[in-house]
């Protein structure tokens, strides 16, 4: 089109967060951000409708040089890894203004602006092609995302606010210094596909995995470092959640696709019986402590760290199918987990508690919400028909081929699932109708179905037909497997 695309993708939210700090009305503020919000969820579309799946290539790139004398490009691109969770990113991004309308009351103007400027810095990381480039996006993302729980959370939100920032910089320390060790060991460059070509000895690629294991582990996160996200999600507001579920935990899973093994592929496949443990750790582990859970956001939020060990397996399964289920699984984490931590949101603002023993015969009260929330929560769980469905069944399918007791592990993480969410479900809408005479419930609006319909839509679009999601990233994903295990290798 001769657009730099996705430039404007990338600063559209930018830009509007610049334009937000010139109004005054809290009304034209909350308008404004959902327009700008809304102008780059159409550009997304109009990338993904533009984006050629027949190649493994790099997409829509641009490139300049931004510092000559250390080879630091401003260099942008997306391959089928890339370009679902870039619209992803604006999918909820557009939600999340929605979600926050009435929620967010105070310092409204100062709200919105971190909302953009957060998006903008997400939407940088899937689009980097610079490896400087990508690290600064990154490690900027760590502020706005600071500012939304330590600024707009509940009664713990400094607490919060500061463990998820101190685990998430220490990460990022490491992860600097791998840079910096590739950098001189790659060529003296920053170019992701240049480095990606390079043939690193097995000593520094282990090194480098490690290094890279613990910046990308924190963001998943993995277990043992998983412990700031509960916080971070329980006083989190519920714009903060759905952003932390649905995009920043996918990054650190990103990070393992687009570094760990393109340009480690030796010690991915040394370290992939590790990776496969400690996946199926995560699964079980969370899958327990979600099931131990009367808080409804502490729930979900177990249950993302079992969820995206799913994604962390099928990622080291290094198979066809756990590596397409992971990424597809991914997207549909951000989908689900991000309607359900909607959900959580959208009944606290009526009650003002999150305990599940305060609920029961919701269905009675609010039968539209409590009906598209048995969808996210089936969803959740992976019922046939459902998003999740197809994720779970590919990444299974890929980890009983690459070890069987990973594969058993992950079935019985899935068995914990169906029981902590049927339990969760039964007791807020099917329980005891005491709901009503505690709180007064009113239905969902049309401003809460505008947020809630999209996410539906994709629930049952990728349950019932999920071959042109596939189809985007089945090409980057046969010629990553290439390079990981060499020619012939594609199963």
């Amino acid at each position: 089109m001769g657009l730099p695309l996705l430039s404007l993708i990338v600063f559209t939210p930018a830009i509007g967060a610049g334009l937000l700090m010139l109004l005054r009305s809290e009304d034209a503020i909350r308008w404004t951000a959902l327009g700008i919000a809304i102008l780059d969820l159409v550009l997304c579309i109009i990338m993904l409708a533009s984006f050629d799946t027949t190649t493994h290539a790099m997409q829509f790139t641009e490139r300049h040089l931004w510092v000559p004398a250390l080879g630091i490009s401003y260099a942008l691109g997306v391959d089928g890894i890339s370009a679902l969770f870039v619209f992803l990113s604006a999918l909820l991004g557009a939600i999340c203004v929605l979600a926050s309308w009435v929620a967010i009351d105070r310092r409204v103007k100062a709200f919105m602006v971190s909302l953009l400027a957060m998006q903008a810095l997400m939407l940088g990381v899937f689009c980097a092609l610079d490896l400087f480039l990508f690290y600064v996006f990154w490690e900027a993302m760590l502020i706005p995302m600071y500012l939304i729980i330590g600024v707009w959370g509940g009664e713990g939100r400094v607490y919060a606010a500061f463990k998820f920032f101190l685990y998430t910089l220490a990460g990022s320390v490491l992860f600097l210094i791998g840079v910096i060790v590739l950098y001189f060991n790659g060529g003296e460059t920053f170019d992701i596909l240049a480095l990606t070509a390079q043939d690193l000895p097995f000593r520094i690629q282990s090194w480098l995995f490690f290094a890279f294991l613990v910046a990308f582990a924190v963001k998943v996160p993995m277990v043992p470092l998983h412990t700031w996200l509960p916080d971070a999600h329980v006083q989190a507001p519920t714009a903060g959640s759905i952003i932390l579920a649905g995009v920043l935990l996918k990054m650190g899973a990103y990070g393992f696709l687009r570094f760990s093994l393109p340009m480690l592929p030796e010690a991915s496949a040394y370290y992939s019986t590790l990776m496969l443990a400690l996946s199926a750790l995560a699964i079980v582990y969370g899958g327990l402590l979600a099931l131990a859970q009367d808080d409804l956001k502490k729930l979900v939020a177990y249950s993302s760290i079992s969820h995206m060990g799913f994604v962390t397996l099928g990622i080291f399964t290094l198979n066809l199918r756990g590596l397409e289920g992971a990424i597809l699984q991914m997207f549909n984490h951000g989908v689900t987990t991000g309607a359900l931590f909607l959900f959580v949101g959208l009944i606290y603002e009526r009650t003002h508690t999150r305990s599940i023993a305060d609920y029961g015969g919701l269905m009675k009260a609010a039968p539209v919400y409590t009906a598209f929330f048995l969808l996210f929560t089936l969803s959740s769980m992976a019922l046939p028909g459902t998003n999740s469905f197809v994720g779970e069944l590919l990444v299974l399918s890929g980890g009983f081929a690459a070890n069987l007791v990973v594969g058993a592990a992950a079935v019985f993480g899935a068995l914990l699932g169906a029981a902590y969410l049927l339990g969760m479900y039964g007791k807020v809408a099917l329980g005891p109708a005491n709901v009503g005479a505690k709180f007064k419930i009113r239905d969902v609006n049309a401003r809460e179905m505008a947020a809630i319909l999209p996410l539906a839509l994709f629930v049952l679009w990728v349950g019932f037909y999920p071959k042109p999601f596939l189809g985007i990233i089945d090409a980057s994903v046969k010629q990553l497997m290439l390079h990981v295990h060499g020619e012939g290798s594609v199963q």
